[in-house]
């Protein structure tokens, strides 16, 4: 009798893990992004056109280029774009804050600053095989402050991959490459915002029912400025479960690989819809852009509603890179 149980939930967990992988993916271009769809739910956006700002705020923190909303297995939204206490902020995205070009300082990520951003310039690319959806797109970084008139600075080649994963769960690969023509090059300097990836989660997520978990074992009270090959955020939603989370993996190729964190701490912003952190390769040392040489840093992201354990982060990380 126990050997017939083994047998049927052997079974069933085969049943489970196939219609998991087997979920059909598409991609559908609408008048302002590319939406990506697994079944029949729609689970993240790429934004291809400015989104509005709220009445009575800078029309320069209106931005295209990012990825929001992204959802859970479930449906529930995890990131979110314009808060408040951060106009700049836009779900999943990554701009550089330091730059130097010609001796100059330019800042990609405060917008309001108006010295350069980040925008979405064209769809390179889209494709569906192999059972995944994937969106190739040109972002620009503009130097807005330039001599004369704003020019580009650095070219970004952004990939976005989506397929199924194990036990319900999905999986997206973020790929940047960046390059720059300029004469001279462009340092990144360096500084505790910028670049590789960064994600604002959703304002319903605070100290009181959100967990920070890094492949170091380190926590929200721990982990700002520590070394990582992974970064795991959850909390609490209104999923079957009762919750949800996203686990962002770093490639051992990547500069600084463990990357530095920048991870917002306990107590910031009254410990409400404070969650935010970040890949920051330049957290510690400078990068310098050499024109016409391209520059590659490749993440992975499994979103998931549930739990996922520091075991099975670890394990994807190592599928990641092997």
């Amino acid at each position: 009798m126990c050997f017939k149980r083994i047998l049927l939930s052997a079974a069933v967990f085969l049943l489970f893990s196939t219609l998991s992988f087997s979920q059909k993916v598409d991609l559908k271009e609408t008048a302002t992004g590319v939406d990506f769809y697994l079944g029949s739910q729609k689970v993240l956006t790429y934004q291809t056109a400015k989104v509005l700002v709220p009445e009575g705020v800078k029309e320069a923190f209106s931005k295209s280029g990012f990825i929001h909303p992204i959802t859970s297995p479930s449906g529930q939204v995890l990131s979110r774009i314009q808060p408040k206490d951060h106009y700049h902020h836009y779900g999943i995205w990554g701009p550089w804050t330091r730059a130097t070009i010609s001796g100059r300082e330019v800042d990609f990520w405060n917008l309001g600053d108006e010295k350069g951003r980040v925008d979405f310039s064209h769809i390179l690319s889209k494709k569906m095989a192999g059972g995944a959806a994937e969106l190739n797109v040109r972002q620009n970084h503009i130097d807005l402050k330039a001599p004369e008139s704003e020019k580009l600075a650095i070219e970004e080649d952004l990939r976005i991959k989506l397929k199924p994963a194990d036990k319900g769960r999905y999986m997206v690969d973020y790929t940047t490459t960046i390059f720059t023509k300029i004469s001279g090059g462009i340092l990144l300097d360096d500084y505790r915002y910028g670049g590789g990836i960064g994600f604002r989660a959703t304002e319903v997520w605070g100290d009181a029912n959100s967990q920070i978990l890094t492949s170091e074992g380190k926590d929200r009270k721990n982990a700002d400025g520590t070394e990582a090959k992974w970064v795991m955020v959850k909390g609490k939603t209104s999923a079957p479960q009762g919750q949800s989370g996203i686990l962002f993996l770093s490639h051992n190729t990547n500069k600084s690989h463990p990357e530095p964190l920048r991870v917002w701490p306990v107590g910031q912003y009254n410990g409400e819809g404070n969650v935010f952190i970040e890949f920051c390769p330049i957290r510690n040392e400078s990068w310098e852009l050499q024109p016409n040489n391209r520059y590659t840093l490749k993440y992975r992201i499994i979103v998931f509603d549930g739990d996922l354990t520091a075991e099975e982060a670890e394990s994807y990380w190592r599928a990641f890179v092997k």
